[in-house]
């Protein structure tokens, strides 16, 4: 920019004089998303702005450029022993995959804060951002992909979610009956391909969070249903708890622990109707007993007619 007349940069870049580079990093990446010409298209003086304030961030984000410019101002380019204006820049947006892609290369390329010092690109005679190689490169996959925990009873029952994306709220549909793993696909949510419009589709993969009770086997819904000796024992109706509410289960006389009742279409939803519920019985037995308890298990172990260890001593002898 010599012998155009003297600039400020700092005010070209909204800062103070004596910001650091971390500062002056942060001006140029809000202001290049404000002014950048695909944000802008058509919008000439957007762009004649997006240049100044490259050619801004250009020389102050170099230690070198910034210290000769403060020293000699508009003469600061001839002063290191340079000619010619600042660098333009010619770039191919199919190289990136969205938008804060292309701002870091950017912020890399003009030798900011983790960049190399240079800029690799061509001249800036017309202005212009090229697109030309775009069509000769492979298609970029500009989808995306994020994980989401959901509850079990989001999972079961199903609902509505917002999440933010790219800055964006996004509101997803969870149909009933999802499972850990399952994939949602929102069309269009992906990231955005500067200079073309074109945005790829958002992927979630879900995990459900366990559940204290309820744990999810197949299309089978399985929990363990604490039951007591007497109820094993002489059988009864007792009172189980199920997704949809309270029923009643009868269990019969002499079941032994550890066996499964099936309610079925009380279970996971699926595509087509339910799956059945199973509900694994164990023993549970009381911390304490009472007196009366007491007397009336030795009256038991008094009256008991087998040997629950007879055909396992039988079995056991070597």
């Amino acid at each position: 920019m010599a012998g155009s007349g003297y600039k400020d940069y700092f005010q070209v870049l909204g800062v103070d004089r004596s910001v650091d580079a971390d500062g002056i990093k942060r001006a140029f990446r809000k202001l290049a998303r404000q002014y950048h010409p695909d944000v802008n298209p058509g919008d000439a003086s957007a762009e004649a702005r997006f240049k100044e304030i490259s050619e801004a961030y250009e020389v102050l984000s170099d230690a070198d450029k910034r210290r000769r410019y403060e020293q000699f101002g508009q003469y600061w380019n001839q002063a290191g022993g340079m000619g010619g204006g600042a660098p333009g820049m010619d770039v191919d947006f199919g190289r990136y995959g969205n938008f804060d892609d292309f701002i870091n290369d950017l912020l890399g390329r003009f030798g900011g804060p983790g960049g190399s010092p240079g800029f690799q690109g061509g001249g800036f005679p017309g202005g212009g951002f090229s697109r030309g190689a775009q069509a000769s490169r492979s298609p970029v996959n500009l989808d995306a992909e994020a994980s989401v925990g959901v509850s079990f009873a989001e999972a079961y029952r199903g609902g509505e979610r917002t999440l933010s994306v790219n800055n964006e709220r996004v509101q997803v549909r969870i149909p009933a009956g999802v499972k850990n793993g399952s994939r949602l696909r929102l069309k269009g949510k992906g990231n955005l391909q500067p200079g073309t419009g074109r945005r790829g589709d958002l992927y979630l993969n879900l995990s459900i969070k366990p559940h204290a009770i309820w744990r999810l086997d197949g299309d089978q819904l399985r929990a363990d249903l604490p039951v007591s000796f007497d109820e094993l024992a002489l059988g009864g109706m007792v009172t189980v708890m199920t997704p949809d509410g309270e029923a009643q289960v009868s269990i019969p006389p002499g079941t032994p622990p550890g066996r499964s009742l099936r309610l079925k279409n009380k279970g996971w939803p699926l595509k087509a109707g339910r799956g059945d519920l199973l509900l694994t019985l164990t023993l549970e037995l009381p911390a304490s007993w009472s007196s009366e308890e007491q007397q009336l298990l030795e009256q038991l172990r008094v009256q008991r007619s087998s040997n629950p260890r007879h055909d396992w001593l039988r079995s056991a002898a070597l």
